[in-house]
């Protein structure tokens, strides 16, 4: 029997409505609308345009079901880059002067009189908001440094745990203080990779001179290989690469590829490549694409402190989206902060973000919306390494979201309530919402 049956899906706007059969936590069919009740076999699966070996049983009475009446059902979204450690510090103490270093002094300020019970309590809330949102992965980047050692990470494991059946946590141990910088920092890292850490992080541009930065990705990396972890690194995030600290593209691409990281390294923000010269910029992103390494732009933040020097033609400083998809550079988008010093703005909904980096973007129109959306969904997967379970298909975990629009086209644009979030086959989030309006009676005449 089905665990769950959602039915008159729309998943394809050139496809007609399919019902998504789940059993343990997995999609295993989706049929044409009505062939889930009927147990009709050798059914189509019109996402994925071949034939479902072995149909679906009727839908017991006692299972689940979600009936969509036309309404888009996407893959879960992934948050692939959150702070969750920091979110919510802005009523506490807000940036001075919008510059990122600004941010960094705030909250080290801040980090100071951190509590487990303070960074838990906020954290929670960003968590619960990303669930009510749709997300079902969050790869969250708590601090490790001398100034508040590993209890960010401590949190964020525990969160990891009480969330589970909701949403997954992939945690990362980052040295947002820097690594040469801030002695103690790597033995703290190694501590938080052996407490369970999924991902070591790294800020490369956070050291005193070229050299460090360089010796700061060769230990992150170093890392990633000795713990079998993936690695998540803070890069090129100025608005320009004058200061070389902040050009590390072809440096970080070079040394992934010498170790055998390829689609193991992911890099935020990115700025710094939208201030190259046309053609300096293509041989990085080639660069980039070989080594297999992805980019995670982050649009409210980049958006925010980027471009603070400029008074006349003030840049966007967002990495240059269309230009990572034509050279071929897995991309994502994310979150980042939510409220404090780096970010006060959002509340963890990723469609928000999405279309909001589609405005800045230049993107727009039904491809590449949707090319703006598979960056947080289907592309997002690869970045956080779960493609091989993940997604609207036959055999994927069923992570899903029914969204209160009859169009996939118009997911962005709609900002549309999110109706069901589903993990693994359960629903853990609804959302209703009612419009009424009291117009005056129009004449007839």
């Amino acid at each position: 029997m089905a665990d769950l049956l959602i039915r008159r899906a729309r998943v394809a706007d050139d496809a007609p409505l399919c019902d998504i059969v789940i059993r343990e936590g997995r999609i295993t069919a989706i049929v044409p609308a009505g062939i889930a009740e009927t147990g009709e076999t050798g059914a189509p699966d019109p996402a994925a345009g071949t034939a479902e070996t072995g149909a679906p049983d009727p839908a017991d009475p006692a299972a689940g079901t979600i009936d969509c009446d036309g309404r888009v059902v996407i893959p879960g979204l992934i948050e692939s880059h959150l702070h969750l450690d920091k979110a919510l510090l802005d009523r506490e103490k807000p940036n001075p002067d919008g510059t990122l270093a600004g941010a960094i002094a705030v909250t080290g300020e801040l980090k100071r009189g951190f509590t487990a019970e303070a960074v838990r309590r906020r954290a929670r809330a960003v968590v619960e908001a990303a669930i009510g949102h749709g997300t079902t992965l969050i790869r969250a980047h708590p601090d490790v440094d001398p100034i508040v050692g590993l209890l960010g990470v401590d949190v964020l494991l525990g969160l990891r745990e009480e969330y589970r059946g909701a949403v997954e946590i992939q945690v990362v141990a980052f040295p947002q203080e820097g690594i040469i910088k801030a002695p103690g920092t790597l033995e703290l890292m190694r501590e938080a990779l052996h407490r369970g850490a999924d991902v070591v992080g790294g800020c490369s541009y956070n050291e005193a001179t070229l050299e460090d930065c360089h010796q700061h990705v060769d230990t992150v990396l170093d890392l990633a290989v000795e713990f079998g972890v993936p690695a998540d690194l803070h890069a090129d995030f100025a608005d320009g690469p004058g200061d070389p600290r902040y050009a590390l593209a072809e440096y970080i691409a070079d040394a992934t590829a010498r170790r055998g990281l390829e689609g193991r390294v992911a890099l935020g923000h990115m700025t710094s490549l939208a201030g190259r010269e046309p053609e300096d910029r293509a041989a990085a992103l080639k660069r980039l694409a070989a080594a297999g390494v992805a980019v995670v732009p982050l649009p409210f933040t980049d958006m925010h402190l980027g471009g603070r020097g400029d008074d006349t033609a003030v840049r966007r400083g967002v990495a240059p989206v269309r230009e990572l998809w034509e050279a071929g550079v897995t991309a994502a988008f994310s979150s980042n902060n939510v409220r404090n010093a780096f970010t006060p703005y959002g509340n963890a909904d990723l469609l928000d973000v999405g279309l909001f980096l589609a405005q800045i973007g230049h993107l727009s129109g039904p491809a590449d919306l949707a090319r703006v959306l598979a960056m947080a969904t289907t592309d997002a997967a690869a970045v956080v390494g779960v493609a091989d379970r993940y997604g609207l298909r036959v055999g994927a975990q069923a992570d899903l979201v029914v969204l209160d629009t009859r169009a996939v086209a118009d997911v962005l644009l709609d900002r549309p309530v999110r109706t069901a979030v589903v993990k693994a086959g359960r629903v853990v989030a609804r959302t209703t919402r009612a419009t009424e309006l009291a117009l005056a009676t129009r004449s007839t005449a």
